[in-house]
């Protein structure tokens, strides 16, 4: 019987990679947070995941990824990042505009990347905890 590691963590694959994408937008706005005319990015977590499980369920129906096979044997890839599925979106500042035109809102930017960030060590976490069941399942309990 074959195992099939995209069953075990292709979700939270897809959710590292997309919180990890998340983070470096967010700390680009950090970044430009005195920048005059700067607007403050965003990635919809929830779009983007929905985009990442219909483009890994079409992949598996599909039998493969956007490269070409030549053999049977070979294994199927996809040369596309699974979190490059999403549509950037600009925020709407909740405080009015400062003269500068920047949208950047420092606190709550730092605290949209420590959500982040721990979202992102939680997925990591779950990932671990599948990954120590495979082994212990694969080791006969360790018996």
């Amino acid at each position: 019987m074959a195992i099939n590691l995209d069953k075990l963590v292709g979700f939270h694959q897809s959710a590292l990679a997309i919180r990890t994408d998340r983070m470096e937008v967010i700390s680009g706005n950090l970044a430009n947070a005195n920048t005059p005319g700067y607007k403050a990015k965003d990635i919809d977590f929830n779009k983007a995941m929905e985009s990442a499980m219909s483009a890994q369920e079409g992949q598996h129906k599909l039998g493969g990824g956007s490269l070409a096979r030549t053999h049977d044997k070979h294994i199927g890839g996809d040369i596309s990042s699974v979190a490059s599925n999403f549509e950037m979106q600009y925020r709407i500042p909740t405080q009015p505009d400062t003269g500068d035109g920047n949208t950047v809102e420092v606190q709550a930017e730092r605290n949209r990347f420590l959500d982040n960030g721990l979202r992102y060590q939680a997925t990591l976490e779950f990932i671990n905890g599948k990954v120590k069941g495979m082994k212990k399942a694969l080791s006969s309990g360790g018996q």
